[in-house]
């Protein structure tokens, strides 16, 4: 098997940089990870609809727009199988959310496969062709159900005046 491990390595560096702007909303950031013609496809309960989602203006929009700083989110990813072929490849990633909607008093818990398809660019950069996922499961809380809950800590709360 003649594997391409370079390749392998700079699709596992894109998915995680889509992860971290997602979670840190990186947007401007976040449009150099998908080609122009992207799509994604978010199969989650929570939405209330599936999100189906064409090009990467309307998902870096999407995002922008729905996920605010009231919105927090952390991502954990792994367990990539990748295949590439030439300049394609796919990808299915494991991985577990957490969603804290803040405004909404709302803790999401879920977990997923993402299947995924890359596309490596003239300038030799892989980027996410399309995103998508179904979920294996869904959890939703209501903030208020868990009266010991304190934040220490939040990177979007409004700081004190020095």
């Amino acid at each position: 098997m003649d594997m391409d491990l370079v390749a392998l390595e700079q699709i596992r560096q894109v998915k995680y940089r889509y992860l971290r702007c997602v979670d840190l909303k990186l947007w401007d950031d976040m449009e150099d990870v998908f080609t122009q013609g992207a799509s994604a496809d978010y199969g989650t309960p929570a939405a209330g609809r599936p999100l189906n989602l064409r090009g990467r203006d309307e998902i870096v929009s999407y995002l922008r727009e729905n996920l605010g700083p009231e919105i927090i989110t952390v991502h954990r990813c792994g367990q990539p199988e990748i295949e590439v072929d030439g300049d394609r490849a796919t990808g299915i990633w494991s991985f577990e959310d957490t969603v804290i909607a803040t405004q909404f008093k709302v803790l999401i818990k879920g977990a997923a496969f993402y299947e995924d398809t890359y596309e490596r660019g003239e300038d030799g950069n892989w980027r996410i062709s399309h995103i998508g996922y179904t979920r294996i499961y869904e959890t939703m809380s209501s903030l208020d159900d868990i009266p010991s809950l304190r934040f220490t800590a939040n990177m979007w709360a409004e700081k004190p005046a020095d």
